[in-house]
């Protein structure tokens, strides 16, 4: 990894990328690399409890907290939950953002992940980063001169996920740990949706892909492997 990047991650909920890649994002920022969070989804179905109106706000507050303690940018797209759709509106709003931000890099969810935002928002990343590129797709920010490199990001536990590359994140993991403290409404909702104590499930899915590679804590991806996407230099931290 040589020179500056722009690295824009693009999860469906506030909290997919802290789980998923916050180690990772936090090697990225310590190295002096640029890092947006994007959440394309507002969470504002994601209690048993809370009702939407409360939600939203609180949820929006717990992203950027989190992605301060890493010196990132947290941005909501403002989709309600389950209402994700790759239609042609949701592609422009994705590909006017993606030229905003400018990014070489591009993490995002697996495109076989367990949840339809989840899939929506892998599929809007692609589409989105392609339509950046085009310029006769007309929109505020000037367009894209090189597609940006897309990494898929690690599956819940891995299931159905076969990484190929490997980002040591055991210096960095207290933070993502504490990245993910500041959710406290989904440790809660994840506790009580899915009887699950999500920190410490945090740390056995890093330890079992740190096993994996020979160190104590890491995070597991798989780039987008197609055509105009390929680059001879590693791009993970």
């Amino acid at each position: 990894m040589a020179g500056q990047l722009t690295i824009l991650g693009i999860g469906a909920h506030p909290d997919d990328l802290e789980i998923l890649c916050g180690g990772t994002l936090a090697r990225y920022t310590q190295a002096g690399q640029k890092v947006v969070m994007a959440h394309l989804c507002t969470g504002d179905k994601g209690h048993y409890v809370i009702p939407p109106r409360e939600l939203v706000p609180m949820r929006d507050a717990e992203a950027r907290a989190a992605a301060a303690l890493i010196g990132a940018e947290s941005v909501s797209l403002g989709v309600p939950d389950i209402e994700l759709h790759p239609d042609q509106k949701t592609r422009e709003l994705v590909a006017e953002f993606i030229r905003q931000v400018r990014p070489q890099l591009i993490i995002t969810h697996d495109p076989g992940d367990y949840l339809v935002d989840h899939i929506t928002a892998s599929q809007l990343a692609i589409d989105g980063s392609f339509m950046a590129t085009l310029p006769q797709f007309k929109s505020v920010h000037p367009f894209l001169e090189k597609l940006p490199a897309v990494y898929f990001m690690d599956t819940l536990l891995g299931v159905n996920f076969q990484p190929t590359e490997y980002v040591d994140i055991s210096d960095t993991f207290p933070l993502k740990r504490e990245m993910m403290r500041q959710h406290q409404s989904q440790l809660k909702w994840l506790l009580d949706h899915d009887n699950t104590d999500f920190l410490a499930e945090l740390e056995t899915m890093a330890r079992f892909r740190g096993l994996q590679c020979g160190v104590r804590y890491a995070e597991a991806f798989r780039p987008y492997h197609v055509w105009g996407r390929v680059r001879p230099a590693r791009l993970l931290p």
